[in-house]
C-alpha cells in the first residue's frame, strides 16, 4: 500500500470509527477524554446453572451493601461476578503497564491484583510493583471481605493513567490473595467511581481527585452501556459502550440531560430517590423519603429492591410466581408477556425495555425470570440498587458539582452500538492530558497536550489491523 493510499485509508477509518462508536465530534479540550468499554458475554448455562448464577448475583448484592453497616465499603463480589460484562483499561507505574478493570459507580476503592497473587489470580496480567520505579509501599494492610470470597493485600501509591488523565501518587490496593476464581481473565481489578466517604482505604478516588482539582472541562463523567444479557448474537468480547470524563458526548444522547441532586447532598453513593414507578401502566406504591433511595450502580448487573415493592411489580404481571430455592427473591413470569416498567427520579419517566426486564428463560413451558429481584433492606442501607438492566436504557451522567445524577434518552448512534463486534480497549498509555500530584505541598497543576497521542495511537493500531486484514 502506497503512503498516499495509507493516509487516505487512515482518514476514512477515523471517520468510520467516529460514526460507529459515537466519538465526540469537534471536541478538542485536553480536560475531557473518551474511553471505550468492553463487555464479556455470559457462558452458556443450563437451568440449574442459571439458578445458581441468579443466587450468586443476589447474594453478592446483599453482601456488598449490607457490609456498609460495619465498615467503610469500597468493593463487592458483584464487581467481577456481575460485571464480567463492562470494563475499561488503565495504566499503572513507570514504565506504565495496562490493566483491565471494572468501572463501578457503586464503590470507591481502586485495587489491582499483584504479581504475588499467583494461584488465585493467575492469568490476569498482574501488577509487579518491583518493575515500577515510582511505586511506594504505604505499609498498610488492605482487605475486603465478601459473602462468598475476599481480597486482601497492602496499600501502595503509584502513577495511574486513565482516560487521558494522570495522577502521580494515586493510592490503591495491591491485592496478594483472593478467593479462588474471584478474578477472571482479562479483568485484573476494580476502579471505584463513588465518593471518598465509602473508600475502605480512605483514599480519594481517581475521579474525585481530578474533579476536585479542576482538571475537567466540566465536573462530570458519563456512561453509555450496550446491551448484552439479551443479545443472542453477542460474541465473547464486544464493545460495551463508552465512558467519558470531563464532558458529555452529545452524539450518544438526544434532548436534554435531566439532573437531580443527591438527596440531602449525601456524597457517598450516587443516590437518587425514586418518586414514581409504573408496571404495565399501573402505578406501584412507594414510600416517601429515604425508603425509596436508589444507588445508581454500574457494578450491579440487575435491579434489586425491597420485597414488598418487588412483589407489587410482579403483581401487575399475570402468571408471575415467586421463585424458590436458588431463585429466592426472583420471580418467574410468562415469556410471551412484554413487561413495560417506567421509573422517575423526580423528572421524566425512564423506560426499561421488555428485553432488559427479562433476566433469562428456563427454556421450558414459556417460563422466564425477571431482572428485578428482592433483597433484605434496613433503614441504614439503600433500598434500591439500579444496575445495568436499567442503565442500558439511558445515557447516565454523574456530576461532581453540584453533586447530582443525570439521565438522557439514548441516540440512534448509541442504540446502533448494540451487538457491534469489537475487541479489548487500549490502555491510556502516554495520555497525559492532565498530570498532577495529590500531595498538598505540590506545585500547582500543569497540563500537557499529549492526550492526542493516545487517540492517534489507538486509531493507528486499528488501522494496522485493518490493512493486515
Amino acid at each position: 500500500m502506497t503512503p498516499l493510499l495509507l493516509a487516505i485509508s487512515f482518514v476514512v477509518l477515523l471517520s468510520t470509527i467516529s460514526e460507529v462508536v459515537g466519538a465526540p465530534q469537534g471536541h478538542t479540550s485536553s480536560a475531557g477524554q473518551f474511553i471505550p468499554l468492553t463487555r464479556r458475554t455470559q457462558p452458556s448455562r443450563n437451568v440449574s446453572e442459571w439458578a445458581e448464577y441468579a443466587k450468586n448475583l443476589r447474594d453478592a448484592t446483599i453482601a456488598k451493601y449490607s457490609s456498609q453497616l460495619s465498615q467503610k465499603r469500597g468493593t463487592g463480589e458483584n464487581f467481577v461476578l456481575n460485571s464480567r460484562s463492562f470494563y475499561g483499561s488503565l495504566a499503572v507505574g513507570t514504565p506504565p503497564y495496562p490493566f483491565d478493570v471494572i468501572l463501578d459507580t457503586g464503590s470507591s476503592d481502586m485495587w489491582i491484583a499483584s504479581s504475588a497473587c499467583q494461584s488465585t489470580c493467575a492469568g490476569t496480567g498482574n501488577f509487579d510493583s518491583a518493575k515500577s520505579s515510582t511505586f511506594q509501599n504505604m505499609n498498610k494492610s488492605f482487605s475486603v471481605t465478601y459473602d462468598k470470597g475476599y481480597a486482601a493485600g497492602t496499600i501502595g501509591q503509584d502513577v495511574v493513567q486513565f482516560a487521558g488523565f494522570t495522577i502521580s501518587d494515586q493510592t490503591f490496593g495491591v491485592v496478594t490473595t483472593t478467593a479462588t476464581n474471584f478474578l477472571q481473565n482479562p479483568v485484573t481489578g476494580i476502579l471505584g467511581l463513588a465518593w471518598q466517604s465509602l473508600a475502605a482505604s480512605g483514599a480519594m478516588p481517581f475521579w474525585q481527585a481530578l474533579a476536585s482539582n479542576g482538571q475537567w472541562s466540566q465536573p462530570l463523567m458519563a456512561f453509555q452501556l450496550t446491551r448484552f444479557l439479551n443479545d443472542s448474537q453477542a460474541g465473547k468480547l464486544e464493545p460495551g459502550g463508552s465512558f467519558t470524563m470531563g464532558y458529555t458526548n452529545e452524539s450518544l444522547y438526544t434532548g436534554t440531560i435531566d439532573y437531580q441532586d443527591l438527596p440531602d447532598g449525601q456524597a457517598s453513593y450516587w443516590l437518587q430517590q425514586i418518586t414514581s414507578m409504573t408496571v404495565q401502566g399501573k402505578p406501584i406504591s412507594l414510600p416517601d423519603g429515604s425508603a425509596s433511595y436508589a444507588v445508581i450502580d454500574t457494578g450491579t448487573t440487575l435491579v434489586a429492591g425491597p420485597a414488598a415493592e418487588i412483589a407489587a411489580i410482579y403483581a401487575q404481571i399475570p402468571g408471575s410466581q415467586p421463585g424458590t430455592g436458588s431463585w429466592e427473591g426472583f420471580y418467574s413470569y410468562p415469556c410471551d408477556t412484554a413487561v413495560v416498567v417506567e421509573i422517575s427520579f423526580g423528572g421524566p419517566n425512564w423506560s426499561v425495555s421488555s428485553g432488559d426486564f427479562t433476566f433469562t428463560s428456563t427454556g421450558t413451558s414459556n417460563e422466564c425470570y425477571g431482572a428485578f429481584y428482592a433483597i433484605p433492606t434496613s433503614g441504614e442501607t439503600p433500598s434500591w440498587i439500579m444496575g445495568d438492566t436499567f442503565l442500558k436504557n439511558v445515557y447516565s451522567v454523574f456530576r461532581y458539582d453540584p453533586p447530582s445524577v443525570g439521565f438522557a434518552a439514548l441516540s440512534e448512534i448509541a442504540l446502533a452500538m448494540n451487538g457491534k463486534v469489537g475487541g479489548i480497549p487500549s490502555a491510556t498509555l502516554g495520555a497525559n492530558s492532565a498530570m498532577f500530584t495529590l500531595e498538598p505541598s505540590a506545585a500547582p497543576p500543569t497540563r500537557t497536550s499529549s492526550a492526542v497521542a493516545f487517540v492517534i495511537s489507538a486509531f493507528f493500531a486499528t488501522l494496522v489491523s485493518f490493512i493486515q486484514a
